[in-house]
């Protein structure tokens, strides 16, 4: 290895970029024939989408094996090394296999390729080389070549590893759109984490939790005070005899209240609550009742079950779910 020289990092950054930008703006001109084949291929694949690669393109496989499963479409990855060495059993007839190679020359895809045909199952090559063992051996080629990598000595696989990752990820989203798939079957793979808890927790699961604060119009400060205290959220709803929402008393009601100078023994529910408060169905998203509370900065919602109050959302059970 050479002496280190002298590097301007925020160019040699920024070229990076260019050159990965102009890999994947080629890529538009090889959506042809063979990949709208592809995507019909395994939009009717019966079995899974078997994805193989060695060296690098194998850690590109994995990641497209992870979008196709998060999406709904079954897949696996296979090492072309293990392959060769017992992992073909995993392959059912059912299978679509695609191999990943920047060169299509690696001695273990030349190795790998005939068996897999062997089998009788369909190939598809994600290849960098159009004239390449691997290109000449496939049912479907989906070009992934690239004019130059950004590594400086235009060896290290940079520009076509991004290429084929997003070749992958072109693929995935035409399935998405052909199998219509939505953002709650999205949620069914999804169910840990920030991002599964947006897409299936509900304002019910998180209101539930909470004793639910309430008191008449016709309630006395005293009440109020002791139903805000007792339940904890600093807020409590407003009925009517026939138990209908009618407003919403917070602790800044009460302190705006006294600032006021009022008489407090004479002071009703009634007289103090803020009407028309902001609400939420206990059906929907909770993610929803954080978009209400961030566009009407508020740090709760009271939670109605059709036209009947149900409850309080709190902001600190959205922070508590880690949704924020």
């Amino acid at each position: 290895m050479k002496q280190k020289t002298t590097v301007n990092i925020r160019e040699t950054g920024k070229r990076t970029i260019r050159l990965e930008s102009a890999a994947i703006e080629s890529l538009e001109q090889f959506i042809d024939d063979d990949f709208e084949q592809t995507v019909e291929l395994i939009a009717r694949c019966q079995g899974r989408v078997v994805i193989t690669g060695i060296g690098k393109s194998a850690i590109i496989a994995q990641k497209i094996v992870a979008t196709l499963n998060s999406t709904g479409t079954p897949a696996l990855f296979m090492h072309a090394a293990d392959a060769i060495h017992g992992d073909l059993g995993m392959i059912t007839p059912d299978d679509v296999v695609m191999c990943i190679s920047k060169s299509g020359e690696s001695p273990e895809i030349k190795i790998l390729v005939p068996l897999v045909k062997n089998l009788g199952n369909t190939l598809v090559a994600i290849v960098g080389k159009v004239d390449s063992y691997l290109s000449q051996s496939a049912h479907f080629v989906l070009n992934t070549s690239v004019t130059q990598e950004a590594c400086p000595n235009n060896l290290a696989p940079t520009s076509s590893t991004t290429a084929q990752m997003v070749m992958g990820d072109a693929l995935a989203v035409c399935l998405i759109e052909m199998k219509g798939f939505t953002a709650e079957d999205f949620a069914k793979f999804h169910p840990g984490g920030t991002l599964g808890k947006k897409l299936y927790l509900r304002v019910a699961d998180l209101s539930r939790l909470h004793q639910v604060p309430k008191v008449k119009l016709e309630s006395t400060l005293r009440e109020v005070i002791v139903e805000i205290s007792s339940k904890m959220l600093g807020v409590t709803g407003v009925v009517d005899g026939e138990d209908r929402l009618q407003g919403i008393i917070t602790d800044g009601d009460l302190r705006r209240m006294l600032e006021k100078n009022m008489d407090a023994a004479g002071v009703k529910a009634g007289d103090i609550m803020s009407r028309n408060p902001k609400t939420i169905q206990h059906d929907e998203l909770a993610v929803n009742a954080l978009e209400l509370m961030r566009e009407y900065d508020i740090t709760q919602l009271l939670v109605m079950k059709g036209d009947q109050y149900h409850g309080i959302i709190h902001l600190h059970d959205l922070i508590r779910e880690g949704i924020i």
